[in-house]
């Protein structure tokens, strides 16, 4: 059978990561990735893997997100704790490493806005 937009709708868009899923969504990429999982050579058990993967994708791009500033990921800070924080607890997904000069860059900055 055949899957449809109205088959997976997905929930009310009114932040950025939801309304970046609903692009895709609307343009069927949905559709077409559980499509092709199903499809596969695992079959529909491949499904039980697509949250694992997209997590896994997702926190790659916090992470490298985060070095790209010049915050370790692998650092919790004192002022946090608890859900979601607890990423600093698993091995960093960065594609990059921790960039210093972004991070002096931003404590001149800071430094600059405070006098």
């Amino acid at each position: 059978t055949k899957l449809n937009a109205h088959t997976l709708s997905p929930p009310q868009c009114n932040n950025n990561r939801k309304r970046i899923f609903c692009y895709g969504h609307q343009r069927g990429v949905t559709t077409r990735v559980i499509e092709r999982v199903v499809r596969s050579p695992v079959g529909v058990y491949g499904l039980f893997a697509l949250p694992f993967l997209t997590l896994g994708m997702e926190k790659s791009v916090y992470d490298t997100v985060q070095s790209w500033q010049g915050i370790d990921p692998n650092v919790r800070p004192a002022d946090r704790g608890g859900f979601p924080s607890g990423g600093a607890n698993l091995p960093s997904f960065s594609l990059i490493p921790v960039q210093k000069v972004a991070r002096r860059m931003t404590q001149q900055r800071q430094q600059q806005q405070q006098k």
